[in-house]
């Protein structure tokens, strides 16, 4: 796995204007190949009356899925470098799509290969992206006597509690940093005077 990725923060849609054609780049997470294609459906969808609908999106923390599409631009002017701006970008789970309206201009293919990638630049720029990092997932068990001074000392650290369960224990589940782990052993054990187990999970990503 990845160490850490970076994504778009949210969804949305900026414009720009070049030699008077419209370029309206939508973006979006996409945690699945399906989910990047539906949201390309539904931008064509809203869209249908315009030039094109070009679009690329990278699947995977590692890039293993990437697609584009120049939707009948000239070979290559189009979905090709709004990817390569993904890629620079090292943006991973997102999917743009660059709606073109054509404004009477041609730009050539030099002139739609920059309108392109910078639209999707100008864009992750306006909407803002995130990183996330690969984390350890882990279950921490102590007794309901230490159990609250315990949850509140993690919240205090920064440590994510992502979730809660009480039984003849209460067990937390937690996620950190993989380098974090042997100190977070050897903190657990001086919070807790040595009492409360912990049991090393998966792996997951979650916002740096």
């Amino acid at each position: 796995m990845q160490d850490e990725y970076r994504t778009v923060a949210r969804a949305g849609v900026h414009e720009t204007e070049i030699n008077r054609s419209r370029f309206l780049c939508a973006l979006a997470p996409a945690a699945t190949e399906q989910e990047a294609q539906e949201f390309i459906a539904a931008v064509r969808k809203e869209h249908a009356d315009a030039t094109h609908n070009c679009w690329a999106y990278v699947i995977g923390a590692d890039a293993s899925v990437q697609k584009a599409s120049d939707d009948g631009e000239p070979g290559g002017t189009a979905g090709v470098p709004m990817l390569q701006m993904l890629l620079r970008r090292d943006m991973r789970y997102v999917v743009a799509v660059v709606t073109r309206y054509y404004g009477g201009v041609k730009l050539g293919a030099g002139g739609l290969i920059r309108a392109y990638g910078g639209a999707v630049g100008e864009a992750l720029d306006a909407l803002g992206t995130r990183t996330r990092r690969r984390l350890r997932l882990a279950t921490v068990t102590v007794d309901h006597q230490r159990a609250g001074k315990l949850q509140n000392d993690l919240r205090a650290t920064g440590r994510e509690v992502r979730d809660t369960r009480y039984g003849e224990a209460v067990t937390l589940a937690i996620a950190l940093p993989e380098a974090d782990v042997d100190a977070f052993r050897a903190w657990l054990a001086d919070a807790t005077a040595g009492t409360a187990a912990f049991e090393p999970g998966g792996e997951a990503y979650g916002d740096a």
